[in-house]
């Protein structure tokens, strides 16, 4: 794994084949995961929304299906696309590597346009597939202040870098790694739990932009960029800084720890 280090990105990385490749497997990974998350949503809507015959839906099992539906479709799309690009399937986990030095600034542009482009295809596939079904995104349940939905997308997005860092990125890591699509979907579906009667639980900006665009729905969607980016920055700085010990020198030859290979970063 390359030391810590904090650059803008070369022409050549810029144009390397490994980089078009890895922007790629973003966008396809996005696309599985969010044509998952707001699928489950429009098929709940579709069969015990307020005009179906059939009886309606307890909220708590909706709650239940939905977090459901995103840990799986996370699992699978990280698990697609580590060894590729990383798997970092949100604008949000990208920023948090960005700033604890483990990505270039120019990778981390490539990242995020190609999220952003995967969570647009899939909620514009999504709507064309139902029938014209508008996309429910996001937003701040009634009674609910955009401050502490703000403070929740920050809190849960700080959850999931850290376990994205201590899984995925840690050199430490060893054989944690191989179950790091597992953890991360777990700390998903939890938080979805948590914080989906309150504001929906985004913690992925990439995720709320693609039905906010397609379904045209932008109340209150400021925080679903600026929580997420926020708790993942805190988690990024916290983990790097404080958890990671500094490089190891190499008189230190007793301690062997399993590095990351190039794309796992």
């Amino acid at each position: 794994m390359p030391q810590r280090r904090y650059e803008f990105g070369s022409a050549a990385e810029g144009t390397h084949p490994d980089s078009m490749r890895a922007a790629l497997s973003e966008f396809l990974s996005t696309f599985i995961f969010v044509f998952a998350g707001e699928g489950a949503i429009l098929a709940l809507d579709k069969m015990y929304g307020e005009d179906q015959p059939a009886p309606i839906l307890p909220a708590a099992g909706g709650l239940v299906v939905i977090a459901l539906a995103h840990g799986l479709g996370l699992f699978a799309a990280i698990a697609s696309s580590t060894n590729v690009s990383g798997g970092h399937v949100n604008p949000a986990v990208t920023f948090g590597a960005l700033v604890g030095g483990r990505i270039s600034l120019l990778r981390a542009v490539f990242y995020w346009v190609a999220q952003l482009a995967g969570a647009v295809v899939a909620s514009l596939l999504l709507r064309l597939a139902t029938g014209g079904m508008r996309p429910v995104g996001f937003h701040v349940s009634a009674g609910v202040g955009v401050l502490n939905a703000l403070l929740l997308e920050i809190v849960m997005t700080f959850g999931l870098m850290y376990t994205v860092y201590a899984t995925g990125i840690d050199p430490k890591r060893g054989s944690l790694g191989t179950i790091a699509p597992l953890a991360i979907a777990f700390i998903v579906g939890a938080n979805i739990l948590v914080g989906g009667p309150f504001d929906g639980a985004s913690m992925n900006p990439a995720r709320a932009f693609g039905p906010a665009l397609v379904g045209w729905r932008w109340r209150d969607h400021w925080i679903y960029w600026l929580g997420p980016f926020i708790g993942a920055a805190i988690a990024g700085v916290i983990y790097e800084y404080a958890i990671i010990p500094s490089e190891i020198t190499p008189h230190h030859t007793h301690h062997h720890h399993q590095p990351l290979a190039p794309e796992d970063y």
